[in-house]
């Protein structure tokens, strides 16, 4: 093999790797929520015959990476066949996620949160017709170094029972995306946190400091290509 030869597979793969990393860096839009789920929710106390309360949150969502502010749409349904009459949905955030406000809502007293839980409000709902659904529109930080859920419970307007909860559930990936502008979080699974400094390799000069990752693993494994072929390629040593 020439050294032009040893030159072209070394540059092709220079183009790979880069590829690589662009399609596996390109993020969810924010507002791609996936379809609805009520995964990890349970009926409590009995509802009124006929009432059927459940709750539905988005399959996915998307945080960004440099405010942790992501967007989540929380979904109120009857399902049965009378009116719930008054009812309330409180949407509640635990560990890194925090519910900042919910569109027509009042925020819970510190006081009055739930054990564990960070913030939360709470949603009046005068009546629910039968097969009618409410959506509430959640703005919330999410801190990608930790784990993070939401609860979502229906309950009688003065609270004393609760019909339905959902949650509290994780959102999170298994993948963090420390250098994209977002990272896709799905529902129902426990977030890995980014652990400080996972996107650096180790440094050993100031070049390293100014080298991103994808091009410092494509130039390493482009190297490591090169001189291999010149390690087979080396003459050997005559006998004496």
């Amino acid at each position: 093999m020439s050294s032009r030869r040893a030159t072209t597979i070394a540059g092709s793969l220079v183009v790979t790797s880069f590829s690589a990393v662009l399609i596996f860096s390109f993020p969810a839009g924010a507002d791609d929520q996936g379809p609805g789920s009520g995964k990890g929710g349970k009926p409590v106390d009995e509802a009124p015959a006929g009432v059927k309360t459940t709750t539905l949150l988005p399959e996915s969502i998307s945080v960004d990476n440099s405010s942790n502010k992501t967007a989540i749409t929380a979904t109120v349904k009857n399902e049965g066949t009378k009116d719930s009459g008054q009812i309330r949905l409180l949407v509640v955030g635990f560990d890194g996620l925090t519910v900042k406000s919910v569109e027509g809502c009042d925020a819970i007293a510190e006081k009055d949160l739930p054990e564990g839980s960070n913030s939360g409000f709470a949603c009046p709902i005068d009546n629910l017709a039968a097969g009618a659904s409410k959506s509430y529109d959640v703005d919330a930080t999410f801190d990608l170094s930790k784990t993070g859920k939401i609860c979502l419970p229906v309950q009688t307007s003065d609270g004393k029972k609760t019909f339905w909860q959902q949650g509290p559930v994780p959102f999170g990936t298994t993948n963090p995306s420390p250098n994209a502008p977002a990272t896709p979080l799905l529902l129902g699974t426990d977030n890995t946190p980014v652990a400080p400094g996972g996107d650096e390799l180790p440094k050993t000069g100031v070049e390293r400091d100014l080298l991103p990752l994808g091009a410092a693993g494509a130039s390493l494994l482009a190297a490591g290509v090169a001189g291999l072929w010149w390690s087979q390629r080396r003459p050997r040593q005559k006998q004496g």
